[in-house]
């Protein structure tokens, strides 16, 4: 009889085990369900400072329309106000302003921080690198972008592509160059690793913000520049202020251009919020390639027959020195850094294969209908 009731005991306390455990069970549920639709209508402003003039057509155009995306995707929830450069900090102060957490998101051009780090240069472009379809190939799915991640992790940023300029021009120069030896002495307005190339061919390479270029070289600041291409370079006047127009663009065959975040500014967004973030990034990627693209032709039209620029092509013997001085550049980068060699051996890996498969496909496609 004992053992009878202790049996009965024994089940009654179960059951109600089990009925409390489900009321907690419930409780913490609910609690978690509203933590979570709490947080999934937090809402966040953030500030974006960029390295362009603000409202610069493409660029500074494009980083507004990321911000657009991202308050339409998001219904509201991730608000990005957009500042020139110069408006809240200097243009080439964005990396610092975001590291830093006086801005959430700055967008520019990886090269424009290699006095923070080298590597940060192969994620813009190398000269006589990959173009863009190359570039994004091993960002996205060659393992740049973890390599990226990694670089600037020191410095609490999250990066992430955001746009592209395709094959550029070789720049604006006021006087020819026929052999190496013309560069000797030529200032010329070049960022990155071709800035780096321009030196050993006896120049001095200036690094300077977009709205400062054509000032500069109207003034006789510098001699030469490189920018884009025919669409943006004409709305930036260079036309009138230097008289040659070279290609092709050795030094910047596909650029990459950046979103750098705040990593505890893009952790404190719920996943859903980052994954837009993410998305209108790619979209700013494909958008800003697709403009340069479809405008580039007609523009370069116009600068050669309405504006008379005089059209010249790099000589084949001075194309070949600088890629010789390139490949003396990288050694030299990749030999001082541990950082710039990892990354280039990875970049130089993808290169070598994509670089065959292109052969195969696109080389001999522009091959044939150009005969």
């Amino acid at each position: 009889m004992e053992s009878v009731k202790r049996r009965d005991f024994i089940r009654k306390a179960s059951v109600a085990a089990v009925g409390a455990a489900g009321v907690v069970s419930a409780c913490a549920s609910e609690k978690t369900n509203t933590a979570t639709a709490a947080r999934s209508t937090e809402t966040f402003n953030w500030k974006m400072v960029t390295t362009w003039p603000p409202h610069f057509p493409i660029l500074g155009v494009g980083a507004e329309k990321f911000a657009e995306w991202v308050d339409v995707m998001s219904e509201g929830r991730l608000k990005i106000q957009v500042y020139g450069g110069g408006e809240l900090v200097p243009p080439l102060e964005g990396f610092d302003a975001v590291s830093q957490g006086a801005a959430e998101i700055c967008h520019g051009a990886a090269y424009y921080w290699a006095g923070k780090a080298p590597a940060t240069q192969f994620f813009a472009g190398m000269p006589f690198g990959m173009n863009a379809q190359q570039q994004n190939a091993w960002i996205y799915s060659g393992g740049g972008l973890e390599l990226w991640e990694e670089l600037y992790q020191p410095f609490t940023l999250v990066p992430m592509p955001a746009g592209n300029t395709g094959v550029q021009m070789g720049g604006w120069y006021n006087r020819e160059i026929n052999s190496i030896a013309d560069f000797k002495g030529l200032k010329m307005r070049i960022p990155g690793l071709g800035g780096k190339v321009i030196s050993k061919a006896g120049g001095s390479a200036v690094l300077s913000a977009g709205g400062e270029i054509y000032t500069n070289l109207e003034r006789g600041v510098i001699d030469a520049t490189e920018w884009i291409g025919p669409y943006h370079d004409k709305l930036m006047g260079f036309h009138r202020a230097a008289k040659y127009y070279y290609y092709p663009g050795w030094h910047e065959p596909g650029t990459t251009l950046e979103l750098l975040i705040n990593k505890s500014a893009f952790q404190s967004l719920p996943e859903s919020l980052q994954q837009i973030v993410r998305t209108a990034a790619a979209r700013s990627n494909l958008w800003m390639l697709s403009e340069f693209e479809a405008q580039n032709h007609a523009a370069l039209k116009e600068l050669v027959n309405e504006h008379g620029v005089q059209l010249r092509r790099f000589p084949d013997d001075v194309i070949a020195q600088l890629k010789t001085y390139t490949e003396e550049v990288i050694a030299e980068v990749a030999a001082s850094d541990p950082m710039s060699k990892k990354v280039y051996e990875s970049y130089s890996a993808f290169r070598a294969n994509v670089t065959s498969w292109s052969k195969l496909s696109e080389q001999q496609y522009y091959d044939t209908i150009s005969s």
